[in-house]
């Protein structure tokens, strides 16, 4: 549920409205009502409120997206543009399941074969949209040779052959029963028809269908795109299939996106255009917001929150199932000691950090998977597995005897570290946190440097950093497995290099098993994972939001994903 801080609006963050356009009054009147206003009619919102005349919405993105090819992207950033330029199979709003591209799927008794109904629906430039542009794109992410950071997601989605096909692996042939190499035509995706679309999955997966609405699995032109994802910045290129098209994109600068009239529903689209600002530093944003030049932003100062919460009722803090991290590079053999990482982890006051530097309603995290997830039994998942021995505030004691333990008592000798973070103003508040705790609990020196976002990506996937670097990790479904498995020897997502048979053991047995069994698996690997601490957990999202009281219909959801697809811009001196 969406929370409104300072009192006034969640009944709006909430509203998902099937538009309707009623006429209206000089004050708020009921759906339907009619009031004649110098001869012209007023439009009514679902809400009752007047919609304006002019229908822009300004939003800041913040950072200029490394990508937003759907199957090229694994940013939270880039996936903004794309849940609003794009539809998947499906659309999930708040957590409930909508038709996007299917208008109806049906599904084998064993739960293996989901067979999808495409509507009649065309791509923004008349051209329709087929059964083929999703195989075409889901055996696009899978294909080695488009090296899709989220390639993974196929085989998180269980869908056949996907593992050994991105792995590079060999599978059984099923015409000769010989061992071959996989190819991307064995993936279990087919087109029956232009309009029919099945897949075929090598185990059932409770948490497959609310996956196909993500990014990656959207669909793209095999005759639009390229190898390098340049298409999806072209306006001139950029062919898209949702709500909203691209118009314009100046680097660094901003991207615009205007209505789709091709898209299915467009009658029930009501904003003409998203202005998608890249505004880096939250001061500047957030002066841009009270010089109204900003409609909706979602990072704000640190030292602004108190305030915000307290008395403007258009901030709002919002579910996240999310772990703010720190990821460390293994590959530096001081690092390789379980003794130091225990030390790095002990001396940090989770507290202080989330109470103090985040301010906003964050929770210190003793463990990978925070709130959110539950088990088959209803549990949250956080809460069986308990904190690991990890304290909340600062055991300095336990600190600095792991630390004597690796042969550095009191910080001797221990190399200088580096904190690498991207440019963000809380970033290097909490980096200077983190610096000043460590230096004051285990006597040792760490230095801190930053990178622009396109850049701080590439280092950190590359493992091209010293020791340790920020990291913010978003489920991308409700189930533990989307925080686990990016931990899987391999995954391009596990940026620090771990590897441990034992993890990867637990997280394949979860894979081909159901129930309780399955979630048995993924408590094993947790406490696997935690016990060999790769990872200092910070806190625990919360997502933060500012959107002015004149946008009405917007929503965002616990992974993230910001729809505009049903907002509207409202007019209050029309009431």
């Amino acid at each position: 549920m969406l929370t409104a801080c300072g009192g006034s609006s969640e009944e709006v963050a909430t509203s998902i409205p099937v538009q309707k356009e009623t006429e209206a009054p000089d004050t708020l009147v009921s759906e339907g009502e009619e009031l004649a206003v110098d001869k012209e009619e007023i439009k009514l919102s679902p809400e009752g409120y007047p919609i304006a005349d002019v229908q822009e919405l300004t939003y800041n993105l913040g950072a200029d997206p490394k990508t937003i090819d759907p199957q090229l992207n694994s940013a939270v950033d880039g996936g903004q543009i794309i849940n609003n330029t794009f539809e998947g199979l499906i659309r999930d709003v708040n957590g409930e399941i909508r038709p996007g591209m299917a208008e109806s799927w049906d599904i084998s008794d064993d739960s293996l074969v989901y067979t999808f109904h495409l509507r009649d629906a065309v791509w923004s430039d008349g051209q329709p949209v087929t059964a083929n542009d999703f195989v075409f794109a889901w055996k696009r992410a899978a294909d080695p040779k488009t090296a899709s950071e989220y390639a993974y997601i196929l085989e998180s989605a269980n869908i056949k052959n996907s593992g050994a096909i991105t792995r590079m692996e060999n599978i059984v042939d099923p015409a000769t029963g010989e061992e071959r190499p996989a190819t991307i035509d064995d993936l279990g995706v087919k087109a029956i028809d232009d309009k029919t679309f099945e897949v075929t999955l090598a185990n059932p997966t409770e948490y497959f269908l609310s996956l196909t609405g993500f990014a990656t699995f959207m669909p793209v032109r095999e005759d639009v795109v390229d190898a390098d994802g340049i298409w999806a910045k072209d306006p001139t290129k950029a062919i898209s299939n949702g709500p909203f098209m691209l118009t314009d994109y100046a680097m660094g600068d901003q991207i615009v996106l205007e209505k789709n009239p091709n898209y299915w529903n467009a009658e029930n689209v009501t904003l003409e255009k998203i202005v998608c600002k890249m505004i880096v530093d939250s001061s500047t944003a957030f002066t841009a917001y009270n010089s109204d030049q900003l409609d909706l932003l979602e990072s704000v100062p640190t030292a602004e929150v108190p305030k915000l919460i307290a008395e403007n009722p258009e901030f709002y803090v919002l579910p996240y199932i999310g772990t703010y991290f720190y990821v460390l590079n293994l590959n530096n053999e001081v690092l390789q000691d379980i003794n130091v990482r225990k030390a790095l982890n002990f001396g940090l006051d989770r507290k202080i950090i989330a109470e103090q530097v985040a301010g906003a309603g964050q929770i210190p995290a003793t463990g990978f998977v925070g709130p959110g997830f539950l088990d088959t039994e209803g549990n949250e998942f956080n809460e069986v597995t308990g904190d690991y021995g990890i304290p909340i505030t600062a055991d300095v004691e336990a600190a600095q005897k792991a630390l004597a333990d690796a042969g550095y008592p009191g910080g001797e000798g221990f190399p200088e570290i580096e904190i690498m973070y991207n440019t963000n103003e809380g970033n290097k508040l909490l980096a200077e946190a983190v610096q000043e705790m460590w230096a004051t609990n285990l006597g040792i020196d760490v230095k801190l440097t930053n990178q622009e976002w396109a850049v701080f990506q590439e280092t950190r996937n590359n493992q091209t950093y010293d020791s340790v670097a920020r990291h913010g990790w978003i489920g991308d479904y409700t189930d533990p497995n989307t925080m686990l498995e990016i931990f899987i020897t391999g995954n391009p997502q596990n940026n620090g290099a771990y590897s441990n048979p034992e993890f990867d053991e637990q997280m394949a047995l979860a894979k081909t098993t159901i129930g309780k069994e399955r979630m048995d698996h993924l408590y094993e690997a947790s406490d696997i994972l935690m016990s060999d601490m790769p990872v200092i957990p910070v806190y625990y999202y919360v997502n933060t939001l500012l959107a002015i009281d004149e946008i009405e219909g917007w929503s965002k959801n616990s992974q993230g994903k910001l729809w505009l697809g049903d907002a509207m811009m409202l007019d209050f001196d029309k009431m």
